[in-house]
């Protein structure tokens, strides 16, 4: 039996993350994940927010919601370490007009602006492995927001009841010839997940590596509060759902102090 792997498993970064899931991650994410609304109530939601002004999407990724907004008139932008996932999205209708910088999205760099919504979705901001560029994110972020702009993400809410002395296995796919594991650890004192998906399938054996670095919505108000913005709603979904102490994501919106 034959497998791809990595050769280090300790030091993986977004950029590997997306080169190696790029093939199969609009089918494995067709649409709504976890809970998560489907990508064209993600855009309608975004389009709101931004009125006529342009955004900017950080791990823009394969397009799955830049191109819905874009669909909707918002100039959009987007930021993604993995070209190979945004290749996947220039295949797609419109996806060659969508303007996209390589690199590391802590730094929020990206061509136009400024912005009238950052936005951030799919638990990708917790990509960023410490808390400094965590921070340091979002302060970007305050930089490149126009008066009254907003920054919006969409993340988990971290429970680590999840983990069973500090690891998970779960079956998330076994349907045919196909069976799909996801492994992970969790170190509580740093807020670090280690993760594995293995996808196995006719006798190969496939493995897509992710890292995470959680952060509580709590946390999240304070780095806002730090880049000089400040919390103006937070809800369990797309939709305006009450967040509360059993929702499982939100969507945080922060927009710059006096704007």
């Amino acid at each position: 039996m034959g497998a791809d792997h990595t050769e280090n498993l300790d030091g993986v970064d977004p950029a590997q993350y997306g080169d190696r899931i790029a093939d199969v991650y609009d089918e494995w994410f067709p649409g709504a994940t976890a809970g998560r609304e489907e990508p064209e109530t993600m855009a309608e939601v975004l389009a709101g927010l931004a009125g006529s002004g342009p955004a900017l999407e950080l791990g823009i990724g394969t397009g799955r919601v830049a191109l819905p907004l874009a669909a909707r008139g918002v100039p959009v932008s987007g930021i993604d370490a993995s070209g190979r996932m945004v290749a996947r999205m220039r295949a797609k209708p419109g996806g060659d007009t969508v303007p996209v910088a390589i690199g590391d999205f802590v730094d929020v760099a990206a061509s136009g602006g400024p912005f009238s919504v950052v936005y951030v979705v799919f638990n990708t901001f917790f990509v960023l492995l410490s808390q400094d560029d965590q921070v340091r994110c979002f302060a970007n972020v305050a930089r490149r927001l126009r008066p009254g702009g907003v920054f919006v993400m969409e993340a988990f809410r971290p429970d680590p009841t999840l983990y069973d002395r500090g690891q998970r296995v779960a079956v998330n796919t076994l349907d045919g010839d196909e069976l799909r594991l996801s492994a992970a650890v969790h170190d509580p004192a740093t807020q670090r997940v280690r993760a594995r998906t293995v996808s196995v399938t006719e006798g190969r054996v496939r493995i897509y590596p992710v890292e995470l670095r959680y952060a509580w919505p709590s946390e999240l108000d304070l780095m806002a509060r730090l880049a000089g913005m400040t919390l103006v709603s937070r809800h369990a979904g797309w939709h305006g759902e009450p967040f509360t102490a059993g929702s499982l994501t939100h969507v945080s919106v922060w927009q710059v102090v006096g704007g």
